[in-house]
C-alpha cells in the first residue's frame, strides 16, 4: 500500500495537484466508500473511519455526499 500512496502522490505533485484540493478528494472519496460498505449508516460509516458520527455527517453535508444503499 505505501508503494502505491508514493506513486500517487509523485504523479499528483507532478501534474500540479495542490496538497488542499488532494485532501478534500481524499477525504470525500473515503467517507462516501465508507458509507458504502455499512449500506448508507452514518453510524457504522463513523466506527470504521474511527471518526465521530456527527464529524461524518457534518463532512457529508460539506462534500455533498448521499447515504449509498
Amino acid at each position: 500500500m505505501r508503494d502505491q500512496l508514493e506513486k500517487l502522490v509523485q504523479e499528483m505533485l507532478d501534474k500540479g495537484v495542490l496538497y488542499d484540493d488532494a485532501r478534500r478528494e481524499f477525504e470525500k472519496m473515503f467517507i462516501a466508500r465508507a458509507l458504502q460498505r455499512s449500506k448508507g449508516s452514518v453510524g457504522d460509516a463513523a466506527e470504521l473511519l474511527g471518526m465521530h458520527r456527527n464529524t461524518v455527517a457534518r463532512k457529508m453535508t460539506e462534500y455533498r455526499i448521499k447515504r449509498s444503499a
